[in-house]
């Protein structure tokens, strides 16, 4: 009986992911041990299809590793309530709000140094000069 499956490259074509961050996610303990063939070629399911496309998402969303290794973990145990997964999406909204407010200051510092620049034509360069003083 021939076993039904999907090689790493198929999986990695269904699902729009790098065959490479396959192998990563694979090594990271992120996608189960896949069955094999007699061969010893990796057969990937449905339901890895499936968990490939949540992990996916998952980083889109700027979810770390560390943190969709946690939901997985309690998703795999089947011990979680919808609100331990909210409060895990809570957590992450806290970090993205942080991340935020830190884009926001570098970017109001870019413009003040930007706007500093007057001419462009000499050698002095009051970017380069802002970006010196910040290690002294």
């Amino acid at each position: 009986m021939k076993r039904q499956g999907y090689t790493r490259g198929v999986l990695a074509e269904k699902t729009g992911c790098n065959l490479e961050t396959v192998r990563y996610y694979e090594k990271a303990g992120l996608l189960r041990k896949p069955a094999r063939t007699q061969k010893g070629y990796r057969l990937y399911g449905a339901e890895d299809v499936k968990r490939l496309h949540f992990i996916r998402r998952c980083r889109e969303l700027g979810f770390s590793i560390s943190e969709i290794r946690g939901m997985l973990d309690i998703v795999d145990k089947r011990t979680y309530t919808c609100a331990d997964i909210s409060a895990m999406t809570e957590a992450h909204i806290r970090d993205v709000k942080g991340k935020i407010s830190d884009l926001r200051k570098i970017l109001k510092t870019l413009q003040s140094m930007a706007e500093q620049c007057q001419s462009g034509k000499g050698q002095d360069c009051p970017i380069l000069d802002a970006l010196e003083d910040q290690g002294r």
